[in-house]
């Protein structure tokens, strides 16, 4: 998780975290009827904590927070993009709840695979699990059309070589059956995996993601569901030795 922020503007923040503009906010303010801490606001660019200080909008408090990190069991057929003019997107599964401005998937899965998205408005976060120095490991299940060989897990474990260049090492080995594997990979190149499969003769039937750095998908979660993170549950996420 990132380290203490600073204080953020209170317009900014309410129109962050609910259906208002920052000019709905300023009529508000006029009309007395946003408090910080009990205290009735004169000014809408009024530094606060969204982490500690209480907002009230016209006698109601806001569960204010200053990002949002939400856990999505991606199904097939749904994009990772946070619009498209043909496909639903991962930003479509999420519920008014949850929703906020600038929410957007950290990181991309195919179109046809399915498993774990992190959705966040926390950019600094997401660069921080996707960046290529920080290595943070991505668990996969694939189903290929042939069974797992030897010679693949020593292929995938000395790098992959794909258009000239070559992969970091990534793990594979074979699950319940022989054309059933998991792999963790470290990078995220295109098509990393189908591709590095490509290489080796084996073509990926079906892909899941199942873990970012230390946190597993919820197996509670059913395609298309999603739940908010707890703040240790999106620590874990940036583990490197997970």
């Amino acid at each position: 998780m990132p380290q203490k922020q600073k204080l953020e503007r209170l317009d900014k923040v309410i129109a962050a975290q609910t259906k208002l503009s920052r000019r709905d906010v300023q009529r508000l303010v006029g009309r007395g009827q946003i408090s910080v801490n009990g205290t009735p606001v004169k000014k809408a660019d009024l530094k606060i904590d969204p982490d500690t200080d209480v907002v009230m909008v016209s006698g109601k408090t806001l569960a204010l927070k200053r990002h949002v990190y939400i856990m999505l069991n991606k199904p097939r057929g749904v994009v990772c993009a946070t619009s498209d003019a043909a496909l639903p997107t991962v930003l479509d599964l999420v519920p008014d709840s949850l929703m906020r401005r600038g929410l957007f998937p950290a990181g991309r899965l195919d179109k046809d695979t399915e498993g774990f998205v992190l959705i966040t408005d926390d950019g600094a976060f997401a660069h921080r699990i996707l960046a290529p120095k920080s290595h943070v490991p991505k668990t996969y299940t694939a189903r290929l059309d042939a069974p797992v060989t030897q010679q693949m897990i020593e292929a995938f474990a000395a790098g992959v070589q794909l258009d000239g260049a070559v992969c970091m090492p990534a793990e594979l080995c074979v699950l319940d059956t022989p054309d059933t594997a998991r792999v963790v990979i470290r990078q995220g190149m295109y098509h990393q995996i189908k591709r590095m499969f490509a290489a080796c003769g084996a073509h990926v039937l079906a892909l899941r993601r199942d873990r970012i750095g230390g946190l597993s998908l919820d197996i509670a979660l059913g395609p298309g569901e999603c739940r908010e993170l707890s703040a240790a549950e999106a620590a874990r996420i940036a583990l490197v030795d997970a």
